[in-house]
């Protein structure tokens, strides 16, 4: 088994300035319709929910990117939170490469930061 792990952080303003410039592009380009969902449902922190999960899909990528030969698209990777409200990665393709992934996501007014964990087989 071989861990890696990956980091990233970002100004929530960039997201936001990205989602408003692209309009509805930006979205469907990198989230989901359940992450589109969720963000769109925290009315007044939208922005700080988009943008977490921006950084975890970075994170993600930094964390694979030298340890798998294929390209993957951001909406490989969902980022939903589970019953008890802790966020999850969810595969949307078969990567059989990957055993697990844990995520801690955290955000405040100006920036979301995100790590990752990727267990590989």
């Amino acid at each position: 088994m071989k861990v890696s792990c990956g980091t990233d952080i970002i100004e929530i303003d960039r997201v936001k300035d990205a989602m408003e410039k692209y309009e509805g592009k930006f979205q469907t380009e990198i989230f989901t319709e359940i992450e589109v969902n969720y963000c769109e449902s925290h009315k007044n922190q939208k922005y700080q929910h988009y943008a977490v999960r921006f950084a975890a899909k970075e994170a993600i990528f930094k964390a694979i990117s030298n340890k798998l030969s294929k390209n993957y698209s951001w909406n490989d990777f969902e980022i939903i939170n589970n019953e008890i409200g802790k966020p999850e990665v969810f595969l949307k393709t078969n990567i059989p490469e990957i055993e697990s992934i844990d995520v801690s996501l955290s955000h405040c007014k100006e920036y979301a930061v995100a790590n990752v964990v990727v267990l590989f087989k």
